[in-house]
């Protein structure tokens, strides 16, 4: 037999042979050299070719924000890196770039990636119901009618949910299907039965306003996200009276003790940990604290390591040390006077008879005094030490409003020395206060028990008679255990003692040795005293995600103030639990809540709305009053959550949406029917038991949302909190619910006897992949990436505004979130016609924070109009009642422009107002108008670069000239120079084309408490400390006295210790 060799052999046996080839031997005899072979050499070459490099960043809720290189090479993106052309921030101080992570570096896999939702699609048992709908009811909204309205049928597609059967439709299909079912709910059950959600603006703006413009528009609720998973540092509006402030990254450097409680930082915030790591080499001390061996002990010079959930107690040992040691054996200068003027510590506080003993009260006011001007009740009192006289310094609640405050609302004592501490003070005496604690008494309920310390006291005469005031300071020192000679009560005889709260005592809750817990405290305090305030705590999720985070983070929050660390670089509290900052916060809001066409926007609070509508309330064992100290006046006394939501929803304290059990645009019908103002026969209907809030009787039909639409987030994978409870009460298919019903009724809460199962009747879910709310969707939309669309991000991180641009068009049939609601938006309007045009709109709005609002509850007293306490007034003692009329047959065209609003009456952002007809006209300019229809002539915002445009022109971050004019208006209130921190950025603007070509610094501006003005680096409340900017609280200080009838009724007035509830 003959074998013929073939010419593939031959050639593999050519190219083999260069491996038996001499090749050339170096002089020194350590490399051979050979020639040819490289043929393989291009596949490397071509893996990193490109034809294009396109500027964008990722819209996740990661904090980072950062500015990444994305490449594309014929049509398709291949791979991306950081950019490396961000400012330098000085010679001092390592720089921002470059800024990424692993997990960015690896975006692009899912722009192709299988789990990518390529069309729309429709849950087949819904689909087919409509299309069958239509043939009896050529209209869609009667179409839709028809399906939700057949129990069988609306039962068929919800138990569905979840199990598959998700079948591709046409864009024109499911945003008819959509548009319907909008029309339809707000006819048949009222617009606030309609919802949207989606968390964090900060990480994609545009994209954000988009869905929230839509869900306001049509005069639904956009439902918050920050608190319900437990992100929101509830301490902070406590003590700061705004929500979340924080240093940027690099101010992490300039802190020469740093503390990572509960923050992981090199994992959860990979581009910035090396500022940490960096600070290290110039001396900074950093500590960790954590349960578990964390990624960032590793950095740490020490670790403690407390029992979960047990760092309040760590916090007060600390805070013990630093009272002892730097207030009572010696008084650091610098601390003191931070206090007597950052802080609520001078300021005095009744005391009342409880038990033969007195427990603290409330603040003391000039209206107390007998003074009856405006805003008297709100203006807080202290002790002037030169004089020994009660007087009423600048700066609390009463000076920021009305015409005789203007020029007051500062932090300038004008010669007044605030006394401290009354101790040993003429005319005084020292008397036994009972005090709340709660490492006792934890058996039966949550309440805790009672200690007996002593504090001095002045006689003060007020129209009520002669009361007993103390200050918050001497209050604070028997609260953490630090005595002095002659003071009555129980007192820790050292801090070995084992009496709250020395460091002894935690050492037998958290397991810290008392030893190490004494002298971080006492390093803390002495190197802030020694720096002038760079002492810093980095807090975190892993404090932050307690039911009684609040009370752990005011021990955080108390140390920072007692060391004067707030309001200075380097210093300070920094918590980082989501991209909470849309630095051009002013542009974002106007857009994303309509403000331009109409004022107000419905907006809830989410944990109040998924705690209700997911019916969790029904398996709540934990009822109010358990949580009551026994020093409480039994406020609670059989009440539970539910009620206790439903008591703060019809006194207007907070949201509550929907809002009664009747469709607000028949109650107005039914008004002027009656020949009423909408308000005053609301009021009526109310009082005469007709008309009920729909938080009274959550389970009845009338009362359920009924549209939801989920947009740039997992509701269902990782935001809701008692998934379980979703699927059942919400969605009404397939759960694991196994929890028995509690066996407590409430008198106020219409009790039914079976929950209800599927209160919504379409979910939607927008998204670029797969998630668990896909899953469980009736309709799953499919959404751009970050690489194939316009929009703006921003941080806290760092000062930047970041651009996403396309790298690509949308692939398949996907689109932007901001071309998705758009024509939702020209849908809704087409299908209106005949079914809800024109009409009057009631709104049971909450009493604003940053408003004259905030004035309608003096000295925190609860009286509550259902049980005949006080009238109802809507606006002061319920929420007010407003009518807004809305026009459905225009809401395509209002998505698509800016109104008039913003010509007529401005923006306002945290009480700070600014008239904005230039930026409308340069918007005109810039953007072009619309040239016909219900918005013509107005600014156009059609595409989502537009509307990016409009959001950086109208904010101060990104305007120059806003910011001035912010400012300028702050000053007329608080009589302080202020507008010269953005008078050298006057002129600037940052553009949108500024962001997509390269990192540009923000402005400073009124909209946020600190400032980068000179090129320093941000951290929040600078403005406060440095220019005597009043905090947004009572006093107008920090506060460490929390003065309301429901906080005195937990005991939580001052910071405490509540341990992890007995489950």
């Amino acid at each position: 037999m003959t074998t013929t060799r073939s010419d593939a052999t031959d050639d593999f046996l050519v190219k083999a042979g260069r491996f038996f080839t001499p090749g050339e031997v170096s002089s020194d005899l350590r490399t051979v050299t050979r020639h040819g072979g490289r043929e393989g050499d291009v596949f490397y070459r071509d893996r990193w070719s490109h034809d294009k490099v396109v500027r964008s960043t990722h819209g996740v809720n990661c904090t980072g924000s950062c500015s990444w290189k994305v490449y594309v090479k014929d049509g398709i993106i291949t791979w991306e890196t950081q950019q490396t052309d961000y400012p330098s921030i000085g010679p001092d101080s390592p720089e921002y770039e470059p800024r990424g992570c692993p997990r960015g570096a690896a975006f692009s896999w899912y722009t192709y990636s299988p789990t990518r939702i390529r069309y729309p699609y429709v849950r087949s048992t819904l689909l087919e119901a409509y299309r069958a709908a239509k043939i009896d009811h050529p209209d869609p909204v009667d179409a839709w009618a028809a399906v939700v309205g057949n129990d069988r049928t609306r039962r068929a597609y919800q138990s569905a949910r979840g199990k598959g059967g998700l079948v591709r439709a046409s864009w024109s299909e499911v945003n008819e299907l959509i548009a319907a079912a909008h029309i339809h709910t707000a006819k048949q059950h009222g617009p606030d039965r309609i919802f949207g959600f989606s968390p964090i603006p900060a990480m994609s703006m545009a994209s954000h306003a988009a869905g929230s413009r839509f869900i306001s528009l049509m005069g639904g609720a956009m439902l918050s996200f920050y608190d319900w998973y437990c992100d929101l540092p509830v301490a902070s509006p406590q003590v700061f009276g705004d929500q979340t402030d924080v240093p940027e990254s690099a101010d992490w450097w300039n802190a020469s003790y740093l503390i990572m409680w509960g923050a992981n930082v090199p994992v959860t915030r990979t581009p910035d940990a090396h500022f940490m790591a960096e600070a290290r080499y110039r001396g900074q001390k950093v500590v960790t604290v954590s349960p578990d061996y964390a990624d960032n002990t590793k950095f740490a010079d020490e670790w403690l390591n407390p029992h979960p959930g047990t760092d309040g107690a760590l916090g007060m040992a600390m805070g013990h040390v630093i009272l002892k040691e730097f207030y009572v054996d010696r008084q650091v200068p610098q601390f003191v006077e931070y206090v007597k003027k950052y802080s609520d510590m001078p300021f005095l506080i009744t005391l009342k008879d409880k038990d033969g003993a007195y427990v603290p009260d409330k603040f003391l006011t000039a209206a107390d005094l007998g003074d009856d001007g405006e805003g008297a009740a709100f203006k807080t009192v202290l002790i002037d030490a030169d004089t020994g006289r009660a007087v009423v310094p600048n700066g609390s609640l009463g000076f920021r409003y009305g015409e005789a405050g203007k020029g007051k609302w500062n932090l300038d004592l004008e010669g007044i020395d605030p006394a401290l501490s009354l101790y040993g003070a003429g005319g005084s005496e020292n008397v036994e206060v009972h005090l709340p604690r709660f490492d006792v008494g934890q058996e039966d309920s949550e309440g805790g028990g009672v200690h007996t310390r002593g504090v001095p006291v002045v006689p003060v005469e007020t129209i009520g008679g002669q009361r007993l005031a103390t200050t918050v300071y001497d209050l604070m020192l028997a609260q953490y255990g630090v005595g002095r000679d002659g003071l009555p009560g129980t007192w820790p005889t050292g801090y070995d003692d084992p009496e709250p709260y020395t460091p002894a005592w935690q050492e037998e809750i958290t397991g810290v040795p008392a030893a190490q817990a004494e002298r971080i405290g006492r390093e803390f305090a002495q190197n802030a005293e020694d720096s002038g305030g760079r002492s810093m705590i980095i807090l975190g999720a892993g404090t932050n995600h307690w039911f009684h985070s609040d009370t752990i983070y005011r021990t955080f929050l108390a140390m920072i103030t007692m060391t004067g660390c707030q309001g200075v670089n380097g210093g300070g509290w920094a918590h980082y639990v989501g991209q909470e900052k849309a630095r051009p916060i002013t542009g974002w809001a106007n857009l994303a809540f309509a403000l331009d066409w109409q004022r107000p926007a419905r907006q809830m609070i989410g944990t109040a709305f998924w705690y209700v509508n997911t019916d969790q309330w029904r398996y709540d064992n934990l009822g109010a009053d358990l949580l009551a100290t026994p020093l409480g006046e039994g406020r609670f006394e059989g009440s539970s959550m539910i009620d206790a939501i439903a008591q703060s929803a019809r006194s207007g304290w907070m949201p509550s949406f929907p809002s009664l059990n009747r469709n607000p645009i028949e109650i107005v019908r039914q008004a002027r029917e009656a020949g009423m103002e909408p308000a005053e026969y609301v009021k009526q209907q109310l009082l005469s038991g007709d008309l009920r809030f729909a938080i009274e009787d959550p389970d009845a039909p009338e009362n359920w949302p009924r549209v939801l639409t989920v947009w740039r987030a997992n509701l269902l994978g990782s935001s809701s909190k008692g998934n379980e409870y979703f699927l059942k009460h919400l969605l009404g298919t397939s759960n694991a619910v196994r929890a028995e019903e509690t066996s407590d009724r409430s008198d106020v809460v219409t009790w039914r006897d079976e929950g209800p199962s599927g209160k919504l009747d379409l979910l939607v879910s927008i998204d670029f992949r797969m998630t668990s709310t896909g899953l469980f969707g009736d309709i799953l939309l499919p959404a751009a990436t970050w690489y194939e669309k316009h929009d703006i991000s921003s941080t806290d991180m760092h000062p930047y505004v970041h651009a996403f641009t396309p790298a690509i068009d949308p692939p398949w049939e996907t689109k932007s979130d901001y071309d998705i609601f758009g024509d939702l938006g020209r849908k809704v309007s087409e299908l209106a016609h005949g079914h809800l045009e024109t009409f009057e709109d009631l709104m049971c709005i909450p009493l604003y924070h940053d408003t004259p609002d905030e004035m309608a509850v003096p000295g925190g007293v609860v009286k509550d109009w259902r049980k005949g306490e006080i009238d109802l007034i809507p606006g002061v003692t319920a929420p007010k009642l407003i009518v807004c009329e809305r026009d459905y047959t225009a809401v395509g065209a209002k998505m698509t422009a800016l109104g008039p609003l913003l010509e007529t009456l401005g923006t306002v952002t945290k009480g700070v107002a600014v008239k904005t007809a230039p930026e409308m006209e340069l918007l005109r300019k810039l953007n072009g108008v619309i040239p016909e229809g219900p918005a013509a002539g107005q600014p156009a915002i059609v595409t989502a670069a537009q509307a990016c445009e409009a959001i950086l022109t109208l904010s101060g971050t990104t305007n120059g000239r806003v910011a001035v004019e912010g400012f300028r208006g702050v000053e007329e209130r608080t009589g302080q120079q202020l507008a010269d921190l953005a008078l050298d950025n006057e002129g600037k603007r940052i553009s949108f084309a500024d962001t997509q070509a390269r990192p540009v610094p923000v402005i400073t501006s009124p909209e946020w408490s600190g400032s980068e003005h000179g090129g320093r680096r941000y951290t929040a409340f600078t403005i406060n400390v440095e220019r005597l900017k009043p905090w947004h609280t009572l006093t107008g200080r920090q506060h460490f006295f929390l003065d309301h009838d429901w906080m005195t009724e937990i005991g939580e007035q001052m910071p405490t210790f509540r341990p992890p509830l007995n489950m």
